[in-house]
């Protein structure tokens, strides 16, 4: 990584969105606190609930990306939110701390079956699908991010 803009992608799990009966708010509310916080927002991508579409998804999203992608809905216990399963089939190791801090955040917190991990030069990290839980969730672990895709990117860091 240079000294550019570290890069993000937001993907948004939500069969309402796609059926077009609700708003992506969850989707825009994490990109301006990306954008907030330094980082270049690239893409903002929708998919069905689902671990097999979550899956598809991350796959084309980290796939040549060097940078951050968070994925907000799919992660509570309704049937179909099965955001941390597809993470899990594509991830290559899991990277449990974030996760644990994004739980820390608040009581409903403990809710979230979200998942945190690596998949090449990707950080993938699962936030709830409501807009307050997103970010706060990734609020948690923003300030510790740009380092950690230094370190992923092989970069020299400060210490």
């Amino acid at each position: 990584m240079s000294d550019a803009l570290p890069q993000a992608k937001v993907l948004t799990v939500s069969d309402g969105v796609i059926a077009g009966t609700r708003v992506d708010a969850s989707g825009a509310a994490l990109a301006e606190l990306l954008r907030s916080n330094g980082f270049d927002v690239v893409s903002q991508t929708v998919v069905a609930d689902g671990s097999e579409s979550v899956a598809a998804a991350l796959t084309e999203l980290a796939d040549g990306f060097a940078g951050l992608i968070v994925s907000t809905g799919g992660t509570g216990f309704a049937p179909r939110d099965q955001s941390p399963e597809g993470t899990r089939m594509v991830i290559e190791r899991e990277a449990p701390g974030l996760a644990e801090s994004m739980r820390l955040v608040s009581p409903l917190g403990r809710l979230s079956r979200g998942i945190a991990g690596v998949r090449g030069r990707s950080i993938i990290c699962n936030t709830p699908g409501s807009p307050k839980g997103c970010v706060e969730q990734l609020a948690a672990i923003i300030d510790v991010l740009p380092h950690a895709l230094r370190l992923l990117a092989d970069a020299p860091t400060s210490h």
